[in-house]
């Protein structure tokens, strides 16, 4: 199946389950080439599930199946004959809470997948590492502060060290399920700067479950309700002008 240029990634009847429980219900969503996509909708609606098929992170919890196709610069990442470790270092993950590796240093961390997937050491690693700290907006912050724990930084810090993990690894693609949902005002305006920063050279979807947020860093938003998509568009046209009356209802709080 041929995608336009700008397409990234596509799900195209796109089912998944907890056991027997359907937690996505045929999804067929694009998102494009260099921009910030928002998922936004009520608690339980599928927002996080859907952010975890598309790097084929669903599949890792017991029980869980998914059906449908994912596409990948027109390839489907569900295909039996696709490595999953492969399609997790094109579409990297940001999750939640900052989860940096407690045992390792600041450079360890940024460094942690290179080395798994065979760079060693040396000035390569060290440039990698550099770089992926600045394009994080972290590296003026601890640049003399490599060799201590990344736990040793604060929370937003943390979670930016996180995105420079992902980034080291140079994917295609940046996923965030609720990146500042743990966050105080002015690490959170940090983040949001910095997602709009990197849209320059990824593919962003993140999942929010705060709406002004979407408003300020996303170019489109999809708005789910019980494991369905309803609607898709360019966020202004989502927040200001939204197809679906229960978009509307959700975006002026009358239910959520």
């Amino acid at each position: 199946m041929k995608m336009s240029t700008n397409e990234k990634l596509k799900c195209v009847g796109l089912n998944a389950w907890f056991g027997t429980k359907q937690a996505l219900k045929d999804i067929n969503v694009t998102f494009k080439t260099n921009a910030v996509t928002a998922i936004i909708g009520p608690s339980g609606c599928g927002k996080s599930t859907l952010l975890r098929t598309l790097n084929r992170m669903h599949e890792l919890v017991p029980g869980a199946k998914m059906s449908g196709a994912i596409l990948l610069d027109g390839q489907n990442v569900c295909g039996s004959d696709v490595d999953p470790v492969m399609i997790r270092r094109r579409v990297g993950m940001v999750f939640q809470k900052p989860n940096p590796f407690p045992t390792m240093t600041i450079y360890d961390n940024v460094a942690a997948g290179l080395k798994l997937t065979g760079t060693k050491k040396g000035k390569n690693l060290d440039q990698v590492v550099e770089k992926s700290l600045q394009q994080a907006s972290l590296w003026d912050e601890v640049k003399d502060d490599l060799k201590k724990p990344g736990t040793s930084i604060s929370g937003g810090q943390q979670q930016r060290l996180c995105i420079a993990r992902a980034i080291a690894l140079q994917p295609e693609v940046i996923l965030m399920d609720e990146p500042c949902s743990a966050l105080d005002p002015i690490a959170t305006a940090k983040i949001e700067e910095l997602i709009v920063e990197l849209k320059s050279q990824y593919t962003v979807i993140i999942v929010t479950h705060n709406m002004q947020q979407a408003a300020r860093v996303s170019d489109f938003t999809t708005f789910m309700y019980l494991g369905q998509l309803i609607e898709f568009d360019d966020t202004s046209t989502v927040f200001e002008n939204p197809k679906s009356e229960l978009t509307e209802k959700y975006i002026t709080g009358k239910f959520g």
